[in-house]
C-alpha cells in the first residue's frame, strides 16, 4: 500500500461531506474570514468550526487569527494526493476498456 493512503483516506472524509466540498470549491478562490464562508449556510457558527476543524485535521485547510477575526485559506498541493490516486486508477481502467472496446469490435456481427 502506497506511503500516502493515510493521507488520501483523511482527504476522501474530509470532502465527503457537501458543506466541506463547498468551503473547499469557495476557498479555492481566494481566502475568506469565516463568517464569509458561514453565510451561506444554515448553520450556527460552532457547527462550521467543527467542519473547518476536520478540513484542518485533513490538511487541506489553514487559519490565522488576527485579532477578532479568523481568515481560512486552503492549502496550496492540497488536492495533489487525490489527482495522484485518480492518474493511478486511470491507466487501469482505460487499458481495461481499450480491451473490451477490441472484444467488442471483434465479436460484434457486421452490418451490411
Amino acid at each position: 500500500m502506497p506511503k500516502y493512503y493515510d493521507e488520501l483516506d483523511a482527504v476522501l472524509r474530509a470532502l465527503a461531506d457537501p458543506t466541506r466540498r463547498a468551503v473547499v470549491e469557495r476557498l479555492a478562490k481566494s481566502p475568506a474570514v469565516v463568517s464569509e464562508l458561514a453565510a451561506p449556510f444554515s448553520m450556527a457558527l460552532p457547527s462550521l468550526m467543527q467542519h473547518l476543524r476536520v478540513l484542518e485535521d485533513a490538511g487541506l485547510i489553514t487559519s490565522e487569527k488576527n485579532g477578532r477575526v479568523r481568515t481560512v485559506s486552503l492549502v496550496p498541493g492540497a488536492l495533489d494526493v487525490l489527482h495522484l490516486w485518480l492518474g493511478e486508477q486511470r491507466t487501469p481502467a482505460e487499458r481495461q476498456a481499450d480491451r473490451l472496446g477490441i472484444h467488442l469490435a471483434r465479436t460484434t456481427p457486421k452490418e451490411g
